[in-house]
């Protein structure tokens, strides 16, 4: 087992965890994560679960600046995200970060196609229109939020590898030393982002003279399409959890290769789930990254709440170990803010084969279960971030606006701990002789 995993599976990790796409992303989209809770933030307080809450907030006209709030944040995603893909890409390469997410940024506005103003004289009357054709309004806003996602992974990866391209064959303006150095950054940037823009505008031109889907609908169904069926499923979730444990079991980190990619399809059910929501429709997508985060990685990769817990039971005891007792303090406390590092690699968790079972199946059931509780209707979808330092309970309580979150929280850290708990035992022993030994 430990040739195996040594031979074949930790170089395809560590391949895949130092792979500058992949990083690119997982920190483009990071980028945009502090919108997603700031927006949370609003809609929670939009829609605390307190009968009458809502109504009130609206008849002393607070409820649509609210929801003004979730829009603000929310609609941005995809708008942050390519900017942030294009920088991390560029800074990886050693070159201006800024300049390039720039040029990926204005490279995604020019293939978002505009909102017609005779869409919008449907809904408001009122529009002048001028004779004879439509003028163009502004951007769809609904392509810079979550759904743009997938155009901006492609955008920000192929501007940014552009840009990279120029610069370091010193196709660019160059100015004297004597000029400040912002100054001369903005001018070399100006021959590979003309290209760069231009290339983009020729393509989102193609599409629309020929009347084709333009490339955020392109991008949905070539990326989102498989990625969806993958992050939509029961079955595909809990192999992506078993994944993720199996990367951090070699030293991966899981969260940094295999989350990066299956993220914009989460983040993307979530939105739809909080539009579902403000327009007072049932909520569809069960998988969002709350979900992932609050009610399968609890404690972190690996849900080793129930480790941790296990750990600072036996650490009570009298003749619990020497070491159990040392690590406890050091273990339990970060593992409740769902922080698991000192676990990994201080107990260790990390190539210890004898918790390589929980390691993996904690984070399975934990999916299986949730899923049924949610699909059934006994548990509300989740509708809102939350930090995912967040402790349990009451984590489960905010992302979906009801006790029965926490209570489901509760019964898969049970679970979790019935899962970690004989294997640890054996840790246990293990350390006790060592102890004799000594």
């Amino acid at each position: 087992m430990n040739a195996f995993i040594e031979k074949k599976l930790m170089p395809i990790a560590a391949k895949m965890s130092a792979n500058k796409s992949l990083v690119a992303i997982r920190d483009g989209i990071t980028l945009s994560m502090p919108l997603l809770i700031i927006g949370s933030l609003f809609m929670i307080i939009a829609s605390f679960p307190i009968p009458g809450w809502e109504e009130w907030l609206g008849k002393i006209g607070v409820a649509g600046y609210l929801w003004k709030g979730v829009d603000g944040s929310f609609s941005l995603l995809g708008l942050v995200s390519v900017f942030g893909i294009a920088y991390s890409y560029s800074r990886q390469e050693k070159v201006d970060g800024v300049a390039s997410g720039l040029i990926a940024l204005s490279s995604f506005i020019t293939v978002t196609p505009y909102v017609n103003r005779a869409v919008v004289a449907l809904a408001n009357p009122n529009v002048a229109l001028p004779d004879g054709f439509a003028v163009p309004a502004g951007v769809n806003a609904s392509y810079l939020s979550a759904k743009g996602v997938f155009v901006a992974i492609i955008i920000g990866l192929v501007s940014a590898a552009m840009y990279n391209w120029f610069i370091k064959r010193d196709i660019q303006i160059k100015l004297p030393d004597a000029v400040p150095p912002a100054v001369s950054r903005s001018f070399s940037a100006i021959i590979p982002g003309a290209v760069i823009i231009t290339m983009w505008l020729i393509v989102y031109g193609i599409l629309d003279a020929n009347n084709l889907p333009n490339l955020h609908e392109l991008a949905q169904t070539v990326l989102g399409g498989p990625l969806g069926l993958i992050g939509s499923s029961v079955i595909g979730v809990m192999l992506i959890a078993g994944l993720n444990s199996i990367f951090w079991f070699v030293g991966i980190h899981g969260g940094n290769t295999v989350n990066a990619i299956m993220k914009p399809t989460w983040i993307d059910n979530l939105a739809s789930n909080v539009a579902a929501y403000k327009a007072g429709e049932p909520l569809q997508e069960i998988f969002t990254t709350p979900f992932m985060d609050n009610f399968v990685y609890i404690g972190g990769g690996g849900a080793t709440i129930g480790l941790v817990l296990a750990i600072a039971w036996y650490a009570r005891k009298k003749n619990g170990s020497k070491q159990t007792k040392a690590i406890a303090p050091l273990t339990v406390v970060p593992g409740l803010f769902n922080i698991n590092e000192p676990a990994m690699f201080g107990l260790p968790v990390v190539m210890n084969v004898t918790l390589l079972v929980p390691f993996i199946l904690a984070p399975m059931v934990n999916v299986l279960v949730a899923w049924a509780a949610m699909s059934s209707g006994l548990v509300p979808l989740t509708r809102a971030e939350a930090s995912w330092t967040m402790p349990p309970i009451l984590s489960g309580f905010l992302t979906t606006g009801s006790v029965m979150g926490a209570v489901l929280q509760i019964v898969l850290i049970i679970i979790d701990i019935a899962l970690y708990l004989p294997f640890f035992i054996a840790v246990e022993k293990h350390f006790k002789k060592q102890e004799a030994g000594e």
